[in-house]
């Protein structure tokens, strides 16, 4: 990157940053702040990097930001599409993948999720990556951040990592497994022919899963809208809970909320689960170092 461009950078992250009010993204005001819109310390916060770092961004200093790291500015931020490609053009970096982990999340998603606080929630592609969860998603389903590449769709580690299957109970994965498909069928077939995320990765999965080949072969169609679910929790046990569906305009993304199911004691649970966090949560460390499609 030019000098130039550091300077540019630096001065479009601090205009975006002075016109968002604290409450926009959730945060609490507080009395006599000294500059309008955000600090510098809170849009740090909010993109996942330290404050020193972010400064030296905006004083046009500093090395070349990761994809990652500007689809988190972009999302902290809440930047329009344009406003987010001319944020990866300042920064040199390619324009993301629109179904990839960097993938721009709408800002009135960003908005609704960040009110839903008490109920889990997250932002996830057509393609089952995850976008941007709230801490009680990351609670109850697991941190999804770190996957990167195929890896990335849950729907591809469910046909070829059996222990992402723990999630939900052993005689819940055949319905599981069919609802997948189905859903990944509709929306490859709203992609345009020459896309080349969706073929490519149900190439793959056909080749390394036999039941993925096998209920891909029945042609079932249906995107999931509004499901019951069982969860397995590694600390509390077997959460019952509606999920819905909020889709985008285009179907490539869609917000999902939790809610307890009717009957059942998940209200209590879910309540429980809000106070203890990710403190019970098991399981390995995601591997990142696998290539895309």
């Amino acid at each position: 990157m030019s000098i130039a461009k550091y300077a540019e950078l630096g001065t479009f992250l601090r205009s975006r940053r002075e016109r968002i009010r604290p409450e926009d993204v959730g945060l609490v005001p507080g009395p006599r702040r000294r500059v309008p819109g955000l600090r510098r310390d809170e849009v740090a916060h909010l993109a996942g990097a330290s404050a020193d770092y972010y400064n030296e961004l905006e004083r046009g200093a500093g090395s070349q930001p990761s994809a990652q790291m500007l689809a988190a500015l972009a999302r902290a931020l809440r930047l329009t599409d344009d406003e987010r490609d001319h944020l990866y053009h300042l920064a040199g970096r390619p324009l993301p993948s629109p179904s990839g982990p960097t993938s721009h999340v709408h800002p009135g998603m960003s908005d609704l999720l960040i009110r839903l606080t008490s109920t889990p929630a997250q932002v996830i592609t057509d393609l089952h990556v995850t976008l941007v969860q709230n801490p009680l998603a990351v609670a109850l389903l697991g941190d999804h951040s770190a996957f990167t590449g195929s890896r990335a769709s849950f729907v591809f580690r469910w046909f070829t990592e059996p222990e992402s299957r723990a999630l939900y109970p052993e005689q819940d994965h055949d319905s599981q497994s069919r609802a997948f498909v189905a859903d990944l069928r509709a929306a490859a077939a709203r992609r345009d022919a020459k896309d080349d995320e969706v073929r490519p990765m149900i190439t793959e999965l056909q080749r390394r899963s036999t039941e993925f080949a096998e209920k891909w072969a029945d042609h079932e169609v249906a995107f999931r809208r509004n499901d019951r679910k069982r969860i397995v929790h590694p600390g509390l046990g077997l959460i019952e809970v509606n999920c819905l569906n909020l889709f985008s305009e285009d179907g490539r993304q869609r917000l999902l909320w939790f809610t307890p199911a009717v009957g059942t004691d998940s209200g209590d649970l879910l309540a429980l689960l809000a106070v203890i966090g990710t403190q019970n949560l098991a399981g390995s460390t995601p591997r990142t170092d696998e290539p895309s499609w």
